[in-house]
């Protein structure tokens, strides 16, 4: 698993799980493929947020 912080471990196409902002405070995991990556930083600590080929938009925390 790697670490989904760092914007360079993530690449558009990968599996990753993401929670997204709905389900921040229960932490359940959606998983998919990045579509595009929404951070321009080069970390953050609660995860890159991603948009997934489904529409869905959320902070990455597994990487498959």
């Amino acid at each position: 698993m790697n670490n989904g912080t760092t914007r360079a471990n993530i690449k558009e196409g990968m599996n990753v799980g993401i929670v997204l902002k709905e389900d921040q405070r229960t932490g359940k995991i959606t998983q998919g493929i990045v579509k595009r990556i929404l951070t321009n930083s080069s970390t953050h600590p609660h995860g890159i947020k991603v948009q997934l080929t489904n529409g869905q938009v959320g902070r990455v925390k597994e990487i498959y």
